[in-house]
């Protein structure tokens, strides 16, 4: 069963911890061969990997600028359209 996420809490959550601008850390874990659309979502950006233990997933972390926690939910809209995408 799929976790549906309150927008507006979550907005408010992020406002709670952040002035904005702000350095905020995105983490995704992916399927194989499904990093690159993840790169794709912060180009310009410097992201680190890790491959699991088996190779199967990658986690891929971002640290980024945002200006907004807009900008950072539209982040993860985005995100959420890569198959097999894990927020964290």
């Amino acid at each position: 069963m799929a976790k549906t996420v309150n927008l507006e809490s979550f907005k408010n959550k992020l406002d709670k911890v952040h002035e904005w601008p702000s350095l905020y850390m995105f983490k995704f874990i992916v399927p194989s061969g499904k990093e690159q659309e993840v790169f794709a979502l912060f180009p310009n950006n410097e992201l680190t990997t890790k491959t699991s233990s088996h190779g199967n997933y990658v986690s891929v972390t971002a640290k980024v600028m945002m200006r907004s926690s807009e900008h950072v939910m539209e982040k993860y809209q985005e995100a959420h359209k890569i198959e097999g995408v894990l927020a964290l």
